[in-house]
């Protein structure tokens, strides 16, 4: 999920996520099991999980840091005066 402020990460947190994800990439290339690389790198086996779609989808470069979430267009209630974000 991500959120309208970017999780509250700094380019710097991001950059960090990334290189985890950079070494979940080389080891898929070398073939290594879900649950080795996740427990390895110290995160869940879905994210792992996650990623290795990405991996096949796009590589390396699918694993790159998409940057800070942008926020989403608020929506009106029919009353006009209540913002809701979708």
């Amino acid at each position: 999920m991500r959120y309208a402020d970017g999780g509250g990460l700094t380019a710097e947190r991001r950059a960090a996520r990334e290189r985890i994800r950079m070494e979940a990439g080389r080891r898929f290339e070398r073939g290594d099991r879900t649950s080795d690389i996740a427990k390895d790198l110290r995160v869940s086996e879905r994210s792992v999980e996650q990623w290795r779609r990405n991996w096949r989808e796009g590589g390396l470069e699918g694993l790159k840091s998409k940057g800070p979430a942008r926020s989403r267009p608020q929506k009106w209630c029919i009353d006009g005066h209540s913002a809701i974000s979708f």
